[in-house]
């Protein structure tokens, strides 16, 4: 009778490590079926000191067919040159979602590239859907490349932004490259490019700090913040809207499609 007692427990013993097992393994299976937990993306965060300015740029809706370029704190930069120290970008590293953020330019006549060539881009930056379209009988370009800080004021500096004699100046960086329409980057940001080059050929030193903005997870940037300070002059703070008369983005994606509603002037400040 022991006997018989003794075998019934080791059978009841082992069915119950089997159950055991058998529950293991489901619950493993279930949770490798589940989707991974991620914390949620963060937006990009500017400086401490620009983020009540930041939040209040990247509300702000483009009212159509008004000025596609408006000052900020009364058109002055704010920025102070003994805060910095050059010749160098310091590009700020790309945010959660791979997004581009602020970089800064401690710039003089040493980064001025005065060649009209640049090297190629191959880098995709986010919200990129580019495609070419007629609007108005021109064939236009939906986005750009576009440079936060312009290959031509970049020159004798490499990929980290510091000095070194030579370098080529950043074409296809990451940490410089947004998706930007046609319009803002080669019409609306270029003469405020101009003023800062300008400066940098009359041998002058200049903060130039450009800052992409965006509303919450978007993918393409509402627009374009822009300040340059110089020792003498150049004293400018602006926010260019990142748009294009007859099409309409949608910002979240980068898409874009036919809008003949949509109109952009040119700037009063170009």
């Amino acid at each position: 009778m022991a006997r018989r007692r003794r075998k019934q427990a080791s059978l009841a013993s082992l069915a119950i490590t089997a159950l055991v097992a058998v529950v293991a393994w489901g619950y493993n299976t279930w949770q490798q079926s589940q989707p991974a937990t991620q914390a949620p993306a963060t937006t990009t965060v500017a400086a401490k000191g620009d983020q009540a300015t930041y939040a209040k740029l990247a509300a702000l809706d483009y009212p159509n067919d008004s000025d596609p370029v408006i000052d900020v704190n009364g058109g002055h930069a704010g920025l102070s040159l003994s805060d910095w120290a050059g010749p160098r970008i310091q590009y700020g590293d790309l945010d959660s979602l791979n997004r581009t953020t602020t970089n800064v330019g401690d710039l003089d006549a040493r980064t001025l590239i005065k060649s009209a060539g640049r090297p190629g881009q191959s880098f995709t930056p986010t919200g990129w859907h580019n495609r070419y379209t007629w609007v108005d009988g021109r064939r236009v370009n939906r986005q750009n490349r576009g440079h936060l800080i312009a290959y031509t004021l970049s020159g004798n500096l490499d990929a980290d932004g510091h000095y070194s004699a030579g370098a080529l100046g950043s074409s296809d960086n990451p940490k410089n490259l947004a998706s930007q329409t046609e319009y803002a980057n080669q019409v609306l940001m270029q003469p405020f490019e101009q003023q800062v080059r300008d400066a940098l050929a009359k041998h002058q030193r200049v903060i130039y700090k450009v800052t992409t903005v965006f509303r919450g997870s978007e993918l393409m940037p509402r627009g374009y913040w822009l300040r340059a300070k110089a020792l003498q002059g150049l004293d400018f703070n602006v926010y260019i809207y990142n748009v294009q008369t007859g099409i309409r983005y949608d910002y979240a994606t980068g898409r874009s499609r036919v809008d003949q509603s949509v109109t952009v002037p040119e700037s009063a400040k170009q």
